[in-house]
């Protein structure tokens, strides 16, 4: 009997989404950031079993402010939650749930039949698996129809008998297993949609653009990145020969880039290239570095920056780079 789902992750800001995402598939699926909502788009990442096929959607975190990006970006997981077969809700087990965290809760209200809970970050000191539990149980009235016995080491007991609210660490790795195990069970039966060897259906543009952003921003003052984002200009491939895979010859090459961190001021300018270049220069390298991880090819990256006068206010631009 095969198992194939898709799941929307969903969550406060800064919960670790994108973080536990790319631990469950084993690869970098999305980028990840200090910074609140770096997250703009609904990113897939697949995971692969015995059991079946997870396909996992990380959605950007969700906040209250009425800025036209937010309400755009409120708007991306929305449908990701109508769409899917099961809800991975993420709550941080270092902070206390607060009003934002109930209307999580109560958008969640409808769907608790396909919901299960992972209490992240409970490597931290003073992690509080019991408060998160708690809030759940009063806010979100999940059915309890099957128990786990967690093999995590927590402060809160040695053995958590869990009904689908469970304690994990997306930087160790502790937990991780056991929540898998808890989503394929759920997840309705199903042929995989995706072959085996893919971790994510991101095209190539799309992951060398926030490969960029996310050196960008984990760089720049704090107040910079939600101004800027990143546009592929031009791409062109160089065939050199061909590798054989287990399913079929994969190219070799070289992959030129052309690409532009877009800000959103003319004084935004000089903070992304920086003295003599020297930022734009380090977001370049870095990013490079990253993108070797990631493709077999060799990446030459020309990199710019460029104004778009107040894009978090245009229509047309926040449809483009969010809903791609």
């Amino acid at each position: 009997m095969s198992k194939s789902a898709f799941v929307t992750i969903i969550g406060r800001p800064s919960v670790g989404k994108s973080t536990l995402l790319n631990k469950m598939c084993g690869e970098k699926v999305a980028i990840v950031s200090r910074v609140p909502q770096t997250t703009r788009n609904a990113i897939r990442g697949i995971v692969n079993g015995e059991e079946g096929q997870l396909v996992f959607i990380d959605t950007p975190g969700r906040h209250s402010s009425e800025k036209k990006m937010n309400k755009k970006l409120m708007e991306v997981s929305k449908r990701s939650l109508e769409d899917s077969d099961l809800v991975l809700y993420i709550l941080d087990a270092s902070r206390a749930p607060g009003e934002e965290e109930e209307e999580i809760a109560k958008l969640l209200a409808p769907l608790a039949a396909k919901t299960i809970v992972a209490v992240n970050k409970m490597d931290i000191p003073g992690a509080d698996f019991n408060r998160a539990k708690d809030f759940i149980s009063l806010f979100l009235n999940i059915p309890n129809s099957f128990s786990v016995t967690s093999v995590i080491s927590a402060p809160v007991c040695d053995e958590i008998s869990t009904q689908r609210v469970f304690p994990v660490s997306a930087d160790t790795g502790e937990g991780i297993k056991t929540l898998l195990s808890a989503l394929f069970a759920m997840a309705p039966e199903g042929q995989p949609l995706y072959d085996s060897e893919y971790y994510t259906d991101q095209e190539t543009g799309f992951r060398i653009s926030e490969i960029i952003r996310e050196q960008a921003i984990n760089r720049l003052r704090q107040e910079l990145p939600h101004s800027l984002y990143v546009d592929i200009a031009d791409m062109e491939f160089k065939e050199t020969g061909s590798q054989n895979s287990s399913h079929s010859e994969i190219p070799r090459g070289e992959l030129w880039v052309r690409a532009f961190i877009i800000v959103e001021r003319e004084s935004q300018k000089g903070m992304v290239v920086g003295k003599g270049g020297e930022m734009i220069k380090a977001i370049r390298l870095a990013s490079l570095k990253e993108l070797k991880k990631i493709f077999d090819w060799k990446i030459d990256l020309d990199l710019r920056v460029k104004t778009g006068k107040d894009w978090r206010h245009n229509d047309n631009t926040l449809k483009r780079i969010i809903d791609r």
